[in-house]
């Protein structure tokens, strides 16, 4: 055998494991004797497989890195420590394991959606929900079996819950092993089921379940209910129940994130002059202090009236968008006061009109663009 096992199987000597087997596996493809038979080539069998059994192995490894002997007093032959069962792991991974399974397995997990009002986002909630979901069977508790009887052993698999089957390959006779097709790999049969759940050990049926909504949820929050969801087959543990939530759109107020915004129309008078206004609030009644010369579009924030932080202490805040409203008919009398007031604030020249050595409205705007 050459004196560098990783030339023999053509790897790096920092290859990985997988990269390792990858290259032992072509090459024992094109060298096995069935389908080579030559004296030559059964030696270069031998001798990648003795590789493969060194570098396949991190003990084995890390001796022969280091400059021991990997195979110790017994040599490097091809029988060396390595047989049959390794090659079929080199070749298809290993064997899953083995011996019948259990009927019970858990259950699958469960959505539902129900709908909140903004309320109930900011200060939480408790809801009284009707599921219909799988629960386990009453006559059989989760057996599945008719009352009195129980399951009997699989007469194909005698209860192993698999089924062997040889073929031929290059490498020669392969056994392999299959879940039982006449017990589904339980190893028992279940010859009586029981005539309420047929056998599954779980039945549908609807019950009633409390559900708390947490303060500050949105559209897409997800509550995990564990243990609350279907009970898996042969009266297995249940899954879990995840309720997403679903804000409906409230008439005043709309949300973003946990602030909350509202827009109060405000007449030009009370804006010009100051006024108090009064909003109804998810806390109750508010006073709004709008100060005199209030503008169009100013906001006017009450801190902490919005919803309540989900995973922190405290709230939003509530934002108050003011609108200021330009009355659009006016009486006479109403248009000679509005008069008299543009001519005292010196305003009574027309729109897009200006005196001479004003500027109009888009030279300013130009102006204001080119940083004059």
């Amino acid at each position: 055998m050459a004196s560098d096992l990783y030339a023999v199987l053509g790897v790096d000597r920092k290859a990985g494991p997988d990269e390792i087997k990858k290259a032992y596996r072509k090459l024992a493809r094109e060298l096995h004797p069935d389908v080579n038979p030559d004296p030559e080539t059964q030696d270069r069998f031998k001798e990648i497989t003795a590789a493969y059994e060194v570098l396949s192995d991190p003990a084995k490894r890390e001796r022969y890195d280091l400059g021991g002997d990997p195979f110790g007093a017994g040599g490097a032959g091809f029988g060396a420590g390595f047989g049959f069962g390794d090659i079929m792991d080199a070749f298809f991974g290993g064997q899953g394991q083995r011996g019948p399974r259990t009927r019970q397995r858990r259950g699958q997990d469960a959505l539902i959606r129900i709908e909140v009002d903004l309320a109930e986002a900011t200060f939480g909630a408790t809801r009284e929900l009707q599921v219909d979901t799988a629960v386990v069977c009453p006559t059989c508790t989760g057996a599945g079996t008719a009352p009195g009887t129980s399951p009997t052993e699989c007469d194909m698999c005698h209860g192993r819950g698999e089924v062997q089957h040889v073929q031929r390959s290059f490498l020669g006779q392969v056994m392999t092993s299959r879940a039982c097709p006449q017990c589904a790999g339980f190893g028992t049969v279940i010859r009586f089921p029981c005539t309420e759940c047929s056998g599954e050990g779980r039945v549908l049926t609807r019950r009633s379940l409390s559900v708390r909504v947490p303060p500050g949820v949105d559209t897409g929050t997800r509550i995990q209910l564990r243990g609350e969801g279907e009970v898996g087959p042969g009266g297995g543990p249940p899954g879990d129940l995840y309720v997403e939530i679903l804000e409906t759109p409230h008439p005043l107020f709309s949300r973003r994130g946990d602030d909350l915004h509202c827009t109060v129309p405000v007449p030009m008078t009370a804006a010009a002059l100051g006024t108090v206004l009064e909003l109804e609030t998810l806390d109750g009644i508010e006073q709004i202090d709008v100060r005199p010369g209030t503008q169009a579009g100013q906001v006017i924030p009450l801190r902490g009236k919005g919803v309540a932080h989900l995973r922190a202490a405290g709230r939003g805040d509530l934002l108050v968008h003011v609108d200021v409203v330009t009355p659009t008919k006016l009486d006479a009398d109403q248009t000679e006061l509005l008069r008299k007031l543009a001519e005292l604030r010196g305003e009574e020249s027309p729109v897009g009109q200006f005196t001479p050595g004003q500027q109009g409205i888009f030279s300013r705007l130009r102006d204001a663009f080119n940083g004059r």
